[in-house]
């Protein structure tokens, strides 16, 4: 067998939060979607994957196996509770240093720019490549929220752009993120690929039949999923179904949980429905395992990601998977997670009341609601997630073999 061809060693290393926790809740969404399944597929092709994430409890052991192949590894860096995203740059070193303790890995996987930093460094003692994946990219606070996520932390935006330089490859998730790895970090246009995310469409996946009565209300309802912060443009879904006329306007329902940042978000959003008049129609679940939350696409009636940015935008993939149409904004990778026209509608206005036409338009046409369903699925069907991890594996050997 030729040493390329050999199963690898491969760190991933997710400081801030743990692809194991359920997205939606405090700091995890569509990054820990991404790793773990990619994680789970590289194992399943007969590859060794280590996960590095920082401890957040004492009830935290380490190593075990989550999936054939993956082991969660925790590594002591800062309290034992948890912590802000932002709070976790003060624990950067602490976290390399660990790692400096561990056997060295064929290739290290970095996802988030604190991950990062703290990993570069090891790569380099180890002589061993370094891949750097951000999954959001900061903006500068005197910015519009379209142009990507707050700074939360002093060092992020001079180590973004320092991991963009520096590592020896940039993954990303969609071209709208590569250009702006390219455009605005100053990472290389031949070191930076796009590795498109997949889609678990056996979890995912259509309702059986189309129910005789709504799941919820008079008129079911309409779904957001989502962390509970600013950038994800929850107002704008507020005011949206707001504007659909009451005769014919479904519940609105927002799966996620409010981070250590936005402490409080939900009592604001809460207090945003009344003064719209959508106290009767509006309910907050909170964050939902991968199968409670495949249940709420299944029968919802339309999927809205409303987001000041997104870097692909996994919710619209999986929505899609379930057969139920998307209105997203046009922001960044939402432009290639939902095929406007045909799986759903890409809005370029922020205008709540053109929202609320949109959907009211979608929610009164059966015939088109029904051919987005089915081109969606179809989509969907075309993106998998072994197919994601074949793809960072290239990646990978490609840089093995200089």
């Amino acid at each position: 067998m030729h040493p390329l061809d050999n199963p690898l060693r491969i760190a991933l290393v997710c400081m801030h939060t743990s692809p194991y926790t359920e997205p939606g809740s405090g700091d995890a969404g569509g990054m820990n979607v991404v790793v773990r399944h990619q994680a789970e597929a590289l194992g399943a092709l007969g590859h060794s994957v280590t996960i590095l994430t920082r401890r957040s409890s004492v009830g935290e052991s380490a190593p075990k196996e989550v999936a054939p192949g993956v082991t969660l590894l925790f590594l002591d860096a800062g309290p034992l509770v948890p912590i802000s995203k932002g709070a976790h740059e003060e624990f950067i070193g602490a976290f390399s240093i660990e790692m400096s303790h561990l056997e060295p890995f064929d290739l290290i996987h970095s996802h988030h720019w604190l991950s990062g930093m703290a990993a570069l460094p090891i790569a380099r003692q180890w002589n061993v490549p370094h891949v750097q994946s951000f999954h959001s990219i900061a903006a500068d606070d005197s910015t519009s929220l379209a142009d990507g996520e707050r700074a939360e932390s002093p060092g992020r935006m001079v180590g973004e752009s320092f991991l963009a330089r520096e590592s020896d490859s940039l993954v990303a998730i969609s071209a709208a993120e590569a250009a702006t790895i390219t455009g605005r970090l100053g990472g290389r246009v031949e070191r930076t690929i796009i590795v498109l995310p997949g889609v678990d469409s056996a979890v995912f996946s259509p309702a059986a039949f189309d129910p005789a009565t709504p799941v919820l209300g008079e008129h079911g309802y309409i779904l957001v999923a989502a962390r509970l912060q600013p950038l994800k443009g929850l107002d704008l879904a507020i005011a949206a179904v707001a504007a659909v006329p009451s005769s014919i306007r479904p519940v609105l329902v927002i799966a996620g949980a409010a981070s250590d940042d936005y402490f409080g978000y939900a009592e604001e959003l809460k207090i945003l429905a009344e003064r719209v008049g959508l106290t009767d129609h509006i309910q907050l679940v909170g964050p939902q395992s991968r199968f409670e939350l495949a249940d709420l696409f299944r029968d919802a009636r339309l999927v809205l990601v409303p987001s000041h940015s997104e870097t692909y935008g996994l919710v619209a993939l999986e929505s899609a998977a379930s057969g139920v149409p998307v209105i997203a904004a046009a922001a960044g990778g939402l432009r290639e997670a939902v095929v406007d026209g045909v799986t759903g509608l890409v809005l370029d206005s922020r205008d709540p009341l053109i929202w609320g036409d949109t959907l009211t338009r979608i929610l009164t046409d059966p015939h088109r609601t029904r051919a987005f369903s089915e081109a969606a699925r179809e989509h969907a069907l075309s993106l998998d997630w072994t197919r994601s991890a074949e793809a960072l594996l290239s990646v990978y050997r490609n840089l093995l073999k200089n």
